[in-house]
């Protein structure tokens, strides 16, 4: 028998490599990834007869470099974050930076040049630089904004979830289009992080379909509906879980039941509850299973689960129905941008809550109503000062101003 540590997982005849420690002999502690024999790959899982004390190889994120420009990436088990140099944010440094934050209440700072910056609202909160509180009782979703990020609401963990549940809820797509889109509806995984953990629950559309699907730790169990009425304005989801054996049943669809593969039995899932998206907005980030490229794109109400025969249905939450985080999360039919004028053509652009003004060329600020100068970053076309140079503006056009050692009209010359 192949031995791996001190685990039986094969039927070729090799040696087991042990060392000895204070008369005990230790099985290997570490990581093993793709195993061969005689150009045959063994599936070092799938084909093992027996083992103990296997868990999950956890490779961490950082070994991936997911910074950007310079950015230096730190991590523990299970969280990770990148600290940015001075002239960049977001999740991977990507972004120039918001030095001068205006978002107020908590909101996210995305530049949308390197002057301008968008306001990305948390829950219940609106407007350009989120300081408008808004209700919310059927959430908005926007799906994935032009910065990369997904709208999303999070809730507390669901207690009791480990071996039954089911889930009621319903949704209007913001245009037909959408259901067509690889888009997340609800998911809930492993480590809170999604990182590499195998139990994971999770709802989506996929080329006009809904998929459903949940892994136990023992392989992937999904449930694809047939294609969606989109006569319908408002479509109905039921599904659920005993142990192994799942159900969906989608509008008057007849019910579609599955059974997961392997032999456990229990979905251990301890991360909040993410409706519409998610809060990382990299899809790598979530196990292999999900990997819905978008978030959810309208709106999303009535969610309710139980987690027993005998319970009620309730909304998730604690306390009840109230998320602990959202973002760029609206009102379902309500318009931020009937409350905002952009100026000299600008575009007024929504994203859930989430409100700016998309400004024509050579203009800026948040309502688009500031010039921009001939010597600015932004101008189109650029001025053609060399590095070094100080672009100067003036009444018709620009002069460079030239460092030591250097001459011309663009101080090209040495």
């Amino acid at each position: 028998q192949i031995t791996f540590g001190s685990t039986f997982l094969g039927k070729v005849p090799v040696y087991e490599e042990v060392h000895r420690c204070a008369g005990q002999i230790h099985g290997y502690k570490g990581c093993i990834r793709d195993f061969q024999v005689n150009h045959k790959e063994l599936f070092i899982i799938d084909e093992a007869l027996e083992g103990r004390n296997v868990e999950n190889c956890n490779v961490p994120i950082c070994d991936y470099h997911p910074c950007h420009n310079g950015g230096t990436c730190t991590s523990d088990e299970e969280n990770w974050y990148c600290e940015c140099p001075k002239l960049y944010t977001g999740k991977l440094c990507q972004f120039a930076t918001c030095d001068k934050n205006p978002c107020g209440n908590g909101a996210t700072c995305v530049p949308k040049s390197r002057r301008d910056a968008v306001c990305l609202c948390p829950y219940g909160r609106s407007g350009i630089l989120c300081s408008d509180a808004i209700s919310i009782t059927q959430p908005s979703f926007s799906g994935t904004d032009v910065f990369g990020y997904t709208s999303f609401l999070a809730y507390s963990p669901i207690p009791n979830i480990t071996f039954y549940y089911e889930f009621r809820l319903k949704f209007q797509l913001a245009n037909h289009h959408s259901a067509l889109q690889d888009n997340l509806i609800f998911f809930t995984g492993q480590k809170g992080q999604g990182l590499n953990g195998d139990d994971f629950l999770e709802l989506g559309l996929r080329n006009g379909r809904v998929v459903y699907s949940y892994n136990l730790g023992s392989g992937t169990a999904t449930i694809i509906s047939k294609p969606l009425d989109l006569t319908l304005s408002v479509h109905v989801i039921h599904l659920g879980r005993n142990l192994q054996k799942g159900w969906l049943k989608v509008d008057d669809q007849k019910n579609k039941t599955v059974t997961s593969p392997g032999r456990l039995v229990g979905l251990n899932v301890f991360s909040q509850f993410y409706l519409g998206g998610y809060r990382e907005y990299t899809p790598e980030l979530l196990p292999k299973g999900p990997r819905f490229k978008n978030g959810f794109q309208g709106c999303i109400f009535d969610v309710q689960v139980r987690t027993s025969l005998n319970e009620r249905f309730k909304s998730p939450g604690t306390p009840e129905g109230h998320p602990n985080s959202g973002r760029s999360v609206g009102q379902c039919k309500d318009s931020p941008c009937s409350l905002i004028k952009c100026r000299n053509g600008g575009k007024c652009i929504e994203t859930g809550s989430t409100v700016y003004c998309d400004c024509l060329t050579g203009w800026k600020g948040a309502f688009c109503t500031e010039t921009v100068s001939v010597c600015e970053p932004e101008h189109d076309p650029p001025h053609l000062c060399q590095q070094g140079s100080t672009c100067v503006p003036l009444p018709n056009g620009y002069t460079c101003h030239c460092p030591l050692g250097t001459t011309g009209t663009y101080c090209e010359q040495g």
